[in-house]
């Protein structure tokens, strides 16, 4: 029987189409030419989880996601459809967790198998949970970093605000140190006459100090040759000549202190000094009567007159040494 062109086209479609099918579920892990049995499991966020999403027992790929359904009378959950491996044998209380299967996001199913409990059956529902993932511990790790940056930005804020408030400052220095300098050369200017005239009078003032100190050498070296000559003096030997003259006078204020010699009697016997002072006094009367009477006691006759002699005796001046006397004559 011979086929057709279009016959032929049409068997070479379906038979490249089924290659395909079972080409791609093959690449997926989907065993295609064993039957699985299908679980469900119900979530409330499945994170991007999709369809052809592998299933995993300790790292063993026993399964894929076969369906996703929204639930939309049910809050709207999602109804996941499990197709695994028919020789698994699990219990009540398996758990089927919506984990990270890489740093790339991508989502995957675990299994975990309960020890115990009743047998489950296919089409039975497995207990749904949902682990932290990789994006939700980067979230976790990053929340206080960013909370750090955060504050860092706002100190770095302050530190920039303070520098542009510095810059301002120092913009403000600036100008002020420039009008400064402006009216430092405008009073140089100004007083540039004023500050000739002072550099010719401390020029002046130079020649006269220069001047001065040559008229010094020379008084410098005469003072020098006089303090030689004071050295040159015999100091040394006047000065033990004091020493003995002072002695000799110590020596003599010792005797007179002791009452040896007249000195000493004159100084310390009263009767002597009584004496002396009474002697003293009648000589003092004598002489004031001598003045007041001279005739008394001078006689002149040009005519030869004889002298009938005194008409009353001269004041005695013989000396006795009578104390009450004494004392009369100093009262």
């Amino acid at each position: 029987m011979k086929l057709s062109r279009e016959l032929k086209v049409g068997l070479l479609s379906v038979v490249t189409i089924g290659m395909l099918y079972f080409g791609f579920n093959f690449l997926k892990g989907s065993d295609i030419f064993s039957p699985n049995k299908k679980y469900f499991v119900i979530y409330n966020n499945i994170d991007g989880l999709t369809s052809s999403n592998p299933i995993m027992l300790n790292g063993l790929v026993v399964g894929q996601v076969r369906k996703i359904v929204i639930e939309q009378d049910k809050n709207n959950r999602l109804l996941v459809t499990l197709d695994i491996r028919k020789d698994l044998v699990f219990r009540k209380g398996t758990q089927a967790i919506l984990a990270d299967g890489g740093l790339l996001g991508d989502k995957v199913i675990r299994l975990k198998i309960s020890p115990t409990g009743n047998e489950l059956q296919p089409g039975d529902t497995l207990i749904g949970n949902q682990e932290a993932g990789i994006q939700a511990l980067l979230q976790e790790r990053t929340l206080p970093v960013i909370t750090h940056a955060d504050s860092l930005v706002q100190n770095l804020n302050t530190v920039t605000k303070g520098f542009q408030e510095t810059g301002a400052i120092l913009n403000q220095v600036l100008r002020n140190f420039d009008q400064t300098g402006s009216a430092f050369r405008a009073t140089l200017q100004q007083n540039q006459k004023s500050l000739a005239e002072l550099t010719a009078n401390l020029s002046k003032l130079s020649g006269s100090l220069i001047e001065t100190e040559k008229k010094i050498g020379p008084l410098l070296t005469k003072t020098g040759t006089f303090a030689d000559s004071l050295n040159a003096l015999r100091l040394g030997e006047t000065v033990n000549r004091a020493n003995q003259l002072v002695g000799q006078m110590e020596q003599l204020v010792a005797a007179v202190k002791t009452g040896q010699g007249t000195a000493s009697k004159l100084i310390n016997d009263d009767k002597l000094y009584n004496n002396l002072n009474y002697t003293i006094i009648s000589m003092n009367q004598l002489l004031a009567n001598l003045r007041e009477n001279p005739k008394r006691y001078v006689n002149v006759s040009i005519f030869g007159k004889k002298d009938k002699g005194p008409t009353e005796s001269p004041v005695d001046t013989t000396l006795e040494f009578k104390q009450p006397m004494v004392d009369s004559l100093q009262n």
